[in-house]
């Protein structure tokens, strides 16, 4: 009886073309925004403008240098543009703007005892500046070296005493700790996947309010199924609704993005734990609320409040201290940290046992709730 309740709650959903909307299509489109824009942060398709008033093979040389060392696309502008950059960065349309002043050739060879400089006329708030600056001086650091060089090779050192004289006092010895490289889509991808697992829990509170003011809850008393029959086939309803999201979602995350699932066991058992969890939780809020209304505003809550505290938007690193304790009382917060211990540092299902038991507690504290509170439910459908 409880697997008819769930085949009748498949086809209503099939029915409701805001299910897709809200359950697939928003979330995809969240994923494919976010993806798309925090993926080409600080990427070579940022551009940055330049005045090149010198026109030496100096100049062309630091430029190239520093297109190589930066990653952003360089790009010229005319003498007489100048102006209008500037007014593009006081309104905030351009971030920055680089002129290389005539004189600058001279500078870099030490004639006339001169410092080349370069202009740079920027938006301190826009995040293209401060990387820019770095690149500068890295560039400005390799110029110097050479400066250098060429001092002791006038002053007749030898080449390993050249070697020993520029070797750098600090050697760093990357040795990276996981799998793979994490960046904006392995954030987005899981982050928005969780997310709007949680929305499944919209549709279960219309479906069980609407049940229950159409008189259908109060029905099941004169029929052979039993109350708890009609509790099992919603939820069994929504999760597979749940389960058949996460699984869209990731998928498309990895063909579209690119995104490296890594164990698809452990991903297998995270999405089963995580759907579990949110229609437990759902269930809970299902028999507790009085109204659809109200229904709405704690899943709002958790939803986003949720999304906030558990990571979903942004790493949980960036919280202060006190934010990143109340982190790990919300359940977004362990199914996130398990996404990215399997895609980013190579996990299996023994790493991430921790992150499935608090899940699951939050499922087993969903469900007790549901069934504690079940009885009350079916009371009120019958006043």
């Amino acid at each position: 009886m409880a697997l008819s309740i769930a085949v009748k709650e498949w086809k209503l959903l099939l029915k409701e073309k805001g299910t897709f909307f809200w359950l697939l299509l928003m979330p995809v489109l969240f994923i494919v925004l976010f993806g798309s824009v925090l993926g080409n942060l600080g990427g070579s398709d940022v551009s940055v403008p330049y005045i090149d008033l010198d026109k030496s093979a100096a100049s062309q040389s630091f430029l190239q240098a520093l297109g190589e060392k930066s990653g952003y696309k360089l790009v010229e502008k005319n003498p007489g543009e100048r102006d209008d950059q500037w007014s593009r960065i006081r309104d905030g349309k351009e971030a920055a703007l680089l002129v290389v002043p005539q004189g600058f050739a001279n500078g870099v060879s030490g004639q006339g005892g001169e410092q080349a400089s370069v202009e740079l006329y920027s938006d301190p708030t826009s995040q293209t500046v401060a990387p820019l600056k770095a690149a500068i001086e890295n560039v400005a650091g390799g110029m110097r070296e050479s400066k250098i060089e060429g001092a002791l090779k006038a002053a007749g050192e030898t080449g390993e005493q050249l070697q020993a004289a520029l070797a750098s006092p600090l050697r760093i010895d990357d040795k990276p700790q996981v799998a793979s490289a994490g960046n904006a889509v392995t954030q987005v991808v899981p982050g928005y996947t969780v997310m709007f697992v949680f929305f499944v829990i919209i549709s279960m509170i219309r479906r069980f309010i609407g049940d229950k003011t159409t008189g259908m809850t109060a029905r099941l008393r004169t029929t052979r199924m039993t109350p708890i029959g009609y509790l099992l086939g919603m939820w069994l309803a929504y999760l597979v609704v749940a389960l058949a999201q996460c699984s869209v979602l990731l998928a498309f995350g990895h063909f579209a993005y690119d995104v490296q699932l890594g164990d698809l066991g452990a991903i297998a058992a995270l999405v089963i734990t995580l759907a579990v969890c949110g229609t437990g939780i759902g269930l809970a809020i299902c028999m507790l609320v009085r109204g659809e209304n109200q229904g709405m505003a704690f899943t709002q809550l958790l939803t986003m409040g949720g999304a906030v505290l558990g990571g979903l938007w942004f790493p949980v690193e960036y919280m202060p201290k006190a934010m990143k304790t109340v982190s790990h009382f919300v359940p977004q917060y362990w199914a996130q940290k398990a996404f990215q211990d399997i895609m980013v540092r190579g996990d299996h299902l023994a790493g991430i046992l921790p992150s499935l038991a608090a899940l699951a507690a939050f499922a087993a504290a969903g469900l007790l709730v549901a069934l504690l509170r079940f009885r009350g439910f079916m009371k009120s459908a019958l006043d």
